[in-house]
């Protein structure tokens, strides 16, 4: 691996670039914060995607990718003379010796879980309203609600035994049963959305990242599902006209592989 200072160098000559870059590329002079937005999210689930398949040739290109956006954006700030990539680190460097006084204090603790109601506590007495303020609203919903949970968790608003969480899925699948048979939609909505929190939050408490969980099955499923695709087309066959019967005999296939 690189020494400390050969990583500094990186460093350095990444912020070099980012200067040229910024100063003769025509693409690079145009860009704003705003400009850059969709493309950094774009490039946070391109990394996702690479974590997930456990490609890490692939997250060491992408988090270069986000390494570039954050350079990006603070170039940017020190051109409007706000903050500059010093200020960025900096602040983040403050915050987290500020938030770890059983590293940086006397502060002692008991386990993982002591360590985040400390965090949520101390980002209370920064001023804070609510713990659930720094839960972007613009996260995907089952995201959101997985940080939610573990927000409040972490002020101890949760259940003592994933026994009681699963007890209130199913009190949960129960009324969506309900409103399915009454046929109210938007009732039907309203339990549905229940249901798939209580999932989440039970997720938890298995220890299982919901949206990770999900992700590996929709590769599962499409892995599954273009297997279908490539025997039906060997054989001459439209999946229009194909039977579900004739369908399953290569998705079982596909499950056996």
């Amino acid at each position: 691996m690189n020494s400390r200072k050969d990583q500094l160098n990186a460093f350095d000559r990444l912020l070099t670039i980012m200067d040229e870059l910024r100063e003769q590329c025509p693409w690079d002079k145009k860009q704003t914060l705003q400009s850059l937005r969709h493309l950094t999210i774009e490039e946070t689930y391109e990394l996702g995607d690479a974590i997930l398949d456990n490609n890490l040739e692939e997250v060491k290109k992408e988090l270069g990718d986000l390494l570039l956006h954050i350079v990006f954006y603070a170039k940017i700030g020190s051109e409007t003379k706000d903050f500059d990539i010093a200020d960025v680190t900096n602040e983040i460097c403050d915050k987290l010796i500020h938030r770890h006084p059983h590293i940086y204090s006397d502060v002692s603790v008991e386990d993982e879980e002591e360590v985040k109601r400390n965090w949520e506590n101390l980002k209370l007495k920064e001023g804070k309203k609510s713990v659930l303020e720094g839960v972007p609203q613009s996260l995907p919903a089952m995201v959101k609600a997985s940080r939610i949970q573990d927000k409040v968790a972490g002020v101890g608003f949760d259940w003592e035994e994933p026994y009681q969480v699963f007890e209130k899925l199913k009190e949960e699948l129960g009324e969506l049963q309900h409103e399915v048979e009454v046929q109210d939609q938007e009732k039907i909505e309203s339990e549905f959305g229940d249901v798939l929190f209580s999932m989440i939050n039970y997720a938890r408490f298995l220890k299982v990242n919901p949206e990770d969980a999900l992700e590996r099955t929709n590769k599962k499923f499409i892995k599954r599902f273009q297997y279908l695709e490539s025997k039906a087309k060997q054989n001459n066959q439209n999946l229009m006209d194909m039977t579900l019967s004739e369908m399953d005999i290569f998705w079982e296939e596909a499950k056996r592989l």
